[in-house]
């Protein structure tokens, strides 16, 4: 690791209540998206010429997954636009590059000079309000710059012990960020949060942010985490779920007293993950059944609106193929309601290789949601 990415590497390893501070203005960024002007870094600030940039970069890769919305409206949403939330974890570059071995996908298909277009596509085609991400391991000199470029805001916590940082030319600790669009939400409070297990701190964390909607004057409190991988680590997912729980529920409870203008009792909450658990898992049974009154915004693609998509990950690895649920945006039911629902690829569309590919830069699948609120 280069001596920038080892400086940003100690200061980021610092987890806290608050946003991590930014680099240093001399950080390099990516040269792909930005451009010295008058002696500044400059990012392209419009979407559109942006998304432009990125399907002339790919133009000679397959076609993208398509992919449209379900629309569900019942008519007791407050009036105004609805609120876009896309919850992805992305595959951090050392990651997918480096250990995660995805035996059917060629190497090409992986390198970040293709990968960030694609990533920053797929955000771009759907323009989403709130973006959770998980492991990013190029926030500072891309994704914080270039989507700031456009009007987002955005908070992000590394993993302390980031898997990253044994990759030859890693570019830093992975870790979640969350980025809101400024013109449509203000910020009232922030947190990282490193999730602990019987009270004894674990590698895994989350991003929170209380925000209120321009549109509405209302809050939502939104969270975006990534809990531990692997099968056998059940137990542990579960105990970080309970903990980010009992964080939700102190701060909601926090903020419904808070001394500045009118409590607000029932603050909806969004809460964004890659969970690595199936929906039989005890951690998926806290979320569903926590006093917060949760549900998956996912399970609305179902006829029956009780059962989860069959897969929000697809890929093979050299321990054979794995398609799974893993993925979830859970909402307030009772405050919040779902309007739209993107639906998944079809097992055509993803191909035999699986995922990553060339169509499509991460082994998991983006979730993107429309949520208004209730009257």
């Amino acid at each position: 690791m280069g001596g920038g990415a080892t400086r940003l590497y100690s200061a980021l390893t610092q987890t806290s209540s608050s946003p991590l501070p930014l680099p240093p203005a001399d950080t390099n960024l990516d040269p792909d998206f930005c451009k010295e002007k008058k002696g500044s870094p400059v990012c392209p600030p419009d979407p559109v010429e942006l998304l432009r940039q990125c399907e002339e970069a790919l133009r000679d890769r397959p076609p993208r997954l398509h992919r449209t919305f379900i629309h569900l409206g019942d008519g007791d949403g407050a009036p105004g636009s609805p609120i876009r939330v896309m919850q992805w974890n992305i595959l951090a570059q050392a990651l997918g590059e480096g250990l995660d071995s995805f035996v059917r996908c060629p190497l090409e298909a992986l390198s970040w000079s293709r990968r960030k277009h694609l990533i920053l596509e797929e955000i771009l085609t759907y323009r989403p309000h709130i973006v959770c991400l998980q492991e990013v391991d190029h926030y500072f000199d891309t994704f914080q710059p270039v989507l700031a470029s456009m009007g987002y805001s955005s908070s992000f916590c590394p993993k302390p012990w980031s898997p990253c940082l044994d990759v030859e030319g890693n570019n830093g600790p992975d870790g979640c960020a969350l980025f809101f669009d400024q013109g449509r939400f203000e910020l009232q409070d922030s947190a990282n949060i490193r999730l602990s297990a019987m009270r004894i701190p674990t590698n895994q964390v989350a991003v929170v942010n209380t925000l209120r909607c321009r549109t509405t004057g209302r809050s939502v409190c939104v969270a975006v985490t990534h809990l531990k991988a692997r099968s056998g680590w059940e137990w542990l997912r579960s105990a970080q779920g309970s903990d980010l729980l009992r964080h939700l529920q102190n701060l909601v409870q926090k903020q419904a007293g808070a001394p500045t203008g009118d409590p607000e009792p029932d603050i909806p909450l969004l809460i964004c993950g890659d969970f690595n658990a199936v929906p039989t898992e005890e951690v998926y049974r806290r979320f569903s059944t926590s006093p917060l009154g949760l549900d998956s915004a996912y399970k609305k693609l179902s006829q029956d609106g009780l059962t989860e998509p069959q897969y929000t990950t697809w890929k093979i690895r050299p321990t054979g193929e794995c398609c799974s649920t893993l993925d979830y945006i859970w909402y307030s039911q009772d405050t919040l309601r779902v309007d739209a629902v993107l639906e998944m690829p079809t097992e055509e569309q993803i191909g035999p290789n699986r995922l990553p590919s060339f169509s499509y830069p991460s082994d998991h699948l983006s979730l993107v949601c429309d949520f208004s609120f209730k009257e």
